[in-house]
């Protein structure tokens, strides 16, 4: 790794720090402004989550939310990937899928839950088929949008050559648009968290930290409000930085050297 990109990476990561102690700050000072009972202040919080984090009640929680966020996020990648690919040899195809995509991406993603609620009952599976459908979009758009960059020659030169449509998706569009692909990606995880804890608090189903988050707020309880926030805060860079950023790295790790 070049001394640029470790400087570089140093910025980042200094960046990140001060946008953290810009918003605990601001934090402190709104716990400063208001009563206690309305905003708890941060040293306060920070003491509940530790303690939360110990209890058998948010570790259920956690696992639920990082469960089904691993299933809904993993189909909508797998499938807006796959729809994403076949969009580049089939163009009609990815002129009908992206204006579909176009109209329905501008539905919010809480406005499908009771109609997926009707449709499946309560459960994991409407919360799951949410998420994957808030992820689907970005990761679809961005395969799709990476694959009319793709240089003709490159496509030519493989018609030529005798491929097949299955080994053009392979080795002229797959690696041709892997980093619009992990772009997309993190992308997609932003919506399907969103989603996620978003319909947790709407359906209240089973443990999750969007439904601890709904209880907190329906019993009053500010200092449980605000530590769960602060937890769902800190898990989704988390996961990002040490899962997505990680794999963008070595998967694109010739562009940072």
């Amino acid at each position: 790794m070049s001394t640029r990109t470790r400087i570089s990476g140093h910025r980042k990561y200094l960046a990140f720090a001060l946008a953290v102690v810009f918003i605990l700050f601001g934090w402190q000072v709104a716990a400063w402004t208001l009563p206690a009972f309305l905003m708890p202040d941060v040293p306060t919080v920070i003491a509940r989550l530790w303690q939360d984090i110990q209890t058998d009640n948010f570790r259920a929680a956690l696992g639920g939310s990082l469960g089904r966020l691993a299933v809904g996020y993993g189909f909508a990648m797998l499938f807006g990937v796959g729809f994403g690919l076949i969009g580049a040899v089939l163009f009609f195809f990815r002129e009908v899928l992206k204006s579909a995509i176009i109209i329905l991406q501008s539905i919010p993603s809480i406005a499908w839950v009771p109609l997926f609620l009707i449709l499946m009952g309560f459960g994991n599976t409407p919360i799951i088929v949410v998420v994957a459908v808030a992820a689907f979009f970005p990761a679809a758009l961005s395969v799709m949008n990476a694959t009319e960059s793709v240089q003709h020659v490159h496509v030519s030169a493989a018609r030529v050559m005798g491929a097949s449509r299955w080994e053009m998706l392979k080795r002229v569009y797959l690696p041709a648009v892997m980093p619009e692909l992990i772009t997309g990606a993190q992308l997609a995880f932003g919506n399907a968290w969103r989603a996620l804890i978003s319909c947790e608090m709407l359906v209240g189903f089973g443990k999750g930290l969007g439904r601890s988050l709904s209880y907190a707020g329906e019993t009053a309880d500010m200092v449980g409000v605000m530590t769960n926030i602060l937890a769902i805060a800190i898990l989704a860079p988390l996961i990002d930085q040490l899962l997505l950023e990680k794999l963008k790295h070595r998967v694109l790790r010739y562009q940072y050297v």
